[in-house]
């Protein structure tokens, strides 16, 4: 899925995006964590497909299970 995910250092510096877009992969996951459902989040980025969105979920996941510090080591989140 990681094939769906890229970087340029030219388009939102360096962070993760959909390839062939400009859409960064933490929009996405904040969509969903706002409660919105795949079918709103590929309505309104018409360029997404649902796999698009897989992929940042398991982006997400990877990111989580190789992270070693724990929440209280690296502080709240914003």
């Amino acid at each position: 899925m990681f094939e769906r995910i890229t970087s340029d250092p030219m388009v939102y510096r360096g962070q993760p995006i959909i390839k062939g877009t400009q859409i960064p992969v933490h929009e996405v996951l904040h969509m969903l964590a706002d409660g919105e459902t795949i079918e709103q989040a590929l309505v309104e980025y018409p360029a997404l497909t649902h796999d698009d969105v897989l992929a940042c979920l398991e982006y997400a996941a990877t990111l989580a299970e190789r992270q070693i510090a724990t929440i209280e080591e690296y502080g709240e989140i914003q």
